[in-house]
């Protein structure tokens, strides 16, 4: 993974110009589209007694098929109870399973590919049939991504913000997910990866990609700021300028839906251009301008 300095300077552009002169964010929003087109082909795909192990493999098959060699981390598939990490203690829980799909079956694809050195980490929610209880825990996830966009745009340290989602799915009548994944992190930051002719990866996870995030994980403490946005102290900061992978992830009595995306974070002073979602024409937000 390469420094942050060509990174400051992408992000340092007003939205306009990034989206217009920057090929860096370009391809950024080309590696997000292909995973949500990935996830949207292998849900089409998904039919009863298939199990995460297999979905996980479609969505490896798929992405292989168009050119990706290097992962984040390897796709996953949760179905039924585990969309919503129930009873997950140990983070081999997260790895998919035998578990097979069954109709009205709630389920979740999550995938991280780099393609071409850039990095995407997407979440797709759906499920098997009618699901009234996901239906409404994919429409409330839209109250999240604004109130996260507005909170970042006002430079509130990364500690609060998570703090005022959890207040949010509380008043929502959910529980919180994303405290079950490592460190308990609702993001973390993303960068270019150097590509290379083998690229291996060790738990799942691309070692250059971890490499990456563990030089970032140093600067950070050196500096004061962390590459993981969690409810602890470390990660008591302003958003640092970059690309952050976002995943507000909602539970209720066992059935779990979330997004995941890359917001963009500048150090522009106007609100607008200080922060914004990398793509508006995604899945989840397409659904939500439907139910309007």
């Amino acid at each position: 993974m390469t420094g942050m300095t060509g990174m400051t300077r992408m992000v340092g552009m007003t939205k306009g110009a990034a989206a217009e002169l920057s090929a860096e964010l370009r391809g950024f929003k080309e590696v997000q589209r292909l995973a949500y087109a990935c996830a949207e082909a292998v849900a089409a795909q998904l039919k009863p007694g298939v199990t995460e192990r297999e979905a996980a493999r479609m969505q490896r098959v798929w992405l292989r098929e168009r050119g990706v060699r290097d992962w984040f981390h390897l796709p996953f598939a949760w179905f039924g109870d585990r969309t919503a990490f129930v009873n997950f203690r140990v983070p081999l829980q997260f790895f998919p399973t035998d578990r097979r799909l069954e109709p009205g079956m709630p389920f979740i694809l999550d995938m991280a590919p780099v393609h071409k050195g850039c990095t995407a980490d997407i979440g797709y929610s759906g499920s098997l049939g009618l699901n009234p209880v996901q239906d409404k825990l994919l429409a409330d996830l839209e109250a999240h991504r604004e109130l996260i966009l507005r909170e970042v745009r006002e430079r509130r340290p990364l500690r609060e913000i998570y703090e005022d989602v959890d207040r949010l799915m509380v008043r929502q009548g959910y529980a919180n997910r994303h405290r079950a994944y490592p460190f308990g992190v609702i993001a973390h930051k993303v960068d270019r990866v150097k590509e290379r002719a083998w690229s291996p990866h060790l738990f799942g996870f691309g070692t250059q990609s971890l490499k990456g995030l563990a030089g970032d994980a140093l600067r950070g403490h050196r500096d004061g700021w962390s590459p993981l946005w969690s409810p602890y102290r470390f990660s008591d900061h302003p958003p640092r300028p970059g690309l952050w992978a976002v995943e507000p992830h909602l539970g209720f009595r066992g059935t779990g839906a979330k997004f995941e995306e890359i917001l963009v974070v500048t150090d522009s002073r106007d609100p607008e251009q200080s922060a914004f979602w990398l793509d508006d024409d995604l899945p989840h937000v397409r659904r939500w301008a439907e139910d309007r």
